[in-house]
């Protein structure tokens, strides 16, 4: 892989290791093959829509394809090295949500197992590594204010339970040898994305939108629950860097945070302020509304990440400050604003 090629082995007659990124089109996706794709591998980038080649690989493959169909995920993955799994149904009303359905746990779950059973007919040659992104929510409503990943799993949603079971499916298929699996649990993350179809969906681009709209921002309760947010490029670096780790991570999972919570209040009042910046207005308000019918609990639980395990193997560590990070994110969707046409 880079220092990637140490995580996974070097492709076929010493050629370069070849890494299939399903999701490739995504938010997080389309970081993590900018990333690879300054590294000396091949490059197979795999999703529903077509992905956009980043610049500077020289070897870059490119799929649209329903990764359901357990034809089309063969063909994805067919003499990869390693494959990142970036892959996750969410409901269209709710972005940061799974829904309680069949295509929800098909996708979820279903198509990890199909992955493992793909990998499981292979003839000779090592296990590929097989890197998973987890949340840090699938821990559950811990009584603890920091985890460090010791702690025993209780999901309390339905994305964190599709979460675990595909975890736990890659764990035990490594176990067995089929793979070498590798679970990064990550938390919030967040950012500007100069891909045109990758934008983020998640609550801190939702609320940068509103107030350069005008608009203001609202909290559930009082606003005080604290989240531990993680910049796009330190969450694609952190995913990178267990690729180049993965001999030494493989087996089990890792939660990835910066250790400095932040409450929701604090965070969209920053939004707010920088947005104003860039409006020339003053800032919009910060309100409290009553919490929405789906809600769950783990919506009004806070904890902070401790990477320091995930830190003692790999040496990662976040670099992009919250704030910077936010002005980056307003930057962003200002520049496309400015971009769009007129009534669009």
């Amino acid at each position: 892989m880079s220092a990637a090629a140490d995580g996974a082995a070097t492709g076929p007659a010493g050629r370069a290791p070849l890494i299939t990124v399903l999701g490739a089109s995504g938010f997080l996706g389309s970081a993590v093959a900018a990333m690879l794709a300054r590294t000396p591998v091949r490059l197979r980038l795999v999703a529903r829509r077509a992905s956009p080649v980043p610049p500077g690989v020289a070897e870059v493959e490119t799929r649209a394809a329903d990764l359901t169909d357990p034809g089309h995920l063969r063909a994805a993955v067919a003499g990869a090295d390693a494959v990142v799994h970036l892959i996750c149904h969410r409901t269209d009303s709710h972005a940061w949500r799974t829904g309680n359905d069949p295509e929800s746990e098909r996708v979820n779950v279903g198509m990890v197992h199909d992955l493992i059973d793909t990998v499981r007919e292979r003839a000779g040659g090592p296990p590929p590594v097989c890197l998973f992104i987890g949340s840090t929510s699938q821990v559950g409503l811990t009584s603890a204010d920091r985890i460090d990943g010791s702690e025993p799993d209780r999901p309390a949603s339905v994305y964190d339970r599709h979460k675990l079971l595909a975890e736990q499916a890659l764990l035990s298929a490594t176990a067995e040898g089929v793979v070498r699996a590798v679970s990064v649990r990550l938390p919030t993350v967040f950012g500007d994305c100069p891909v045109p179809t990758a934008a983020d969906r998640g609550v801190v681009t939702a609320m940068a939108r509103r107030a350069l709209a005008g608009e203001p921002l609202t909290v559930w309760r009082d606003g005080e629950i604290a989240r531990d947010m993680l910049y796009v490029s330190d969450a694609a670096r952190a995913l990178v860097t267990a690729l180049d780790h993965a001999e030494a991570l493989a087996g089990r999972s890792w939660v990835v945070g910066t250790g400095r919570p932040t409450s929701l209040r604090d965070l969209f009042t920053s939004v707010a302020g920088i947005a104003a910046e860039h409006t020339g207005r003053p800032p919009v308000p910060v309100v409290t509304v009553d919490p929405p019918a789906h809600a769950t609990p783990p919506d009004f639980h806070s904890y902070t990440v401790d990477a320091s395990a995930f830190r003692a193997v790999t040496g990662w560590t976040p670099q992009v400050p919250l704030r910077t990070g936010l002005e980056r994110t307003v930057r962003g969707l200002t520049e496309i604003r400015r971009e769009q046409p007129a009534g669009s």
